[in-house]
């Protein structure tokens, strides 16, 4: 089964594209995952490993795609430090 996680900060770039993307992939052979980093920020890392570079982005496969342009990681990783109270 093909791996898919969708990264996102929960902008509305972000969410356009989770709603305008994730329905199109099919579930019954894609393993599909939202990560919204303001509710998982332990997961910027792992996202950052995997060469996500800025959100929204798709991983399918381990195959980085950035959708638009919401934010960078850097301006990610400032926004959830101030909501997590870093």
């Amino acid at each position: 089964m093909a791996k898919a996680v969708f990264y996102h900060a929960g902008c509305s770039v972000c969410v356009d594209a989770e709603q305008a993307i994730l329905p199109y992939l099919d579930r019954t052979k894609t393993d599909v995952e939202t990560i919204h980093f303001a509710q998982h920020p332990d997961k910027l890392d792992e996202a950052e490993k995997l060469g996500v570079k800025s959100v929204p982005a798709l991983v399918l496969n381990g195959t980085v795609y950035h959708i638009n342009y919401g934010a960078s990681m850097e301006d990610v990783r400032k926004a959830v430090g101030k909501a997590v109270g870093k």
